[in-house]
């Protein structure tokens, strides 16, 4: 398959628990010289096996400060008392190489983009969503890993609603993709991305 046309970073998003991961990594292995993640800044310490500038771009919350103050960052967010960063740099530094960027993004992160968007300094990307087919069946999925708490999964269909209202929202998503079947919403996927430039 030929490059996509198309070579503007691809941010998707959608709810804890809806297979984003599971999508965009089969777009990494069917087309391992096209496309890319971005790898994410933060302040929180290094998990085993976790690689500076493989897994994570590993800072201190002072550089991390300092970054946000030189507007550096495409977007961020402070979790856990730990912060995280989709910085500027490293997306243009990938696609420089000719790889189309993928950036996984919470929903906080991408009203952020949009922000700067309406004030006309901002990433210029492709958006997709990732709905589940029903709030009952994310709810099933997060239960079947089972490893969240009971009052994980309630914090996370909670904020799933939200996502999935927020997704409504006209002109804020280019795509949206319900991960019923996972081959028919990676076809979506992919479909999309090689499309030609609107």
């Amino acid at each position: 398959m030929a490059p996509p046309s198309d070579t503007r970073p691809v941010v998707i998003s959608g709810p804890s628990g809806v297979g984003k991961g599971t999508l965009y990594n089969l777009l990494f292995q069917r087309h391992p010289d096209t496309f890319c993640s971005s790898v994410s800044h933060t302040t929180r310490g290094p998990r085993d096996g976790e690689k500076h500038g493989e897994h994570y771009h590993f800072t201190t919350m002072e550089n991390f400060e300092q970054l946000i103050a030189q507007d550096a960052f495409v977007e961020h967010a402070k979790f856990g008392g730990n912060r995280y960063g989709t910085s500027k740099q490293t997306v243009a530094d990938q696609s420089a190489k000719g790889r189309v960027v993928v950036l996984d993004i919470e929903m906080e992160g991408v009203k952020q983009i949009q922000e700067q968007r309406a004030r006309g300094s901002s990433l210029d990307a492709r958006y997709v969503f990732i709905a589940p087919p029903s709030v009952e069946i994310l709810e099933q999925r997060l239960r079947g890993r089972g490893t969240e708490t009971e009052e994980n999964v309630q914090k996370r269909l909670k904020q799933a609603l939200i996502e999935l209202e927020y997704s409504k929202t006209p002109g804020v998503h280019d795509k949206i993709i319900v991960n019923d079947d996972l081959e028919k919403a990676y076809k979506e996927l992919e479909d999309f991305v090689f499309q030609a430039k609107q």
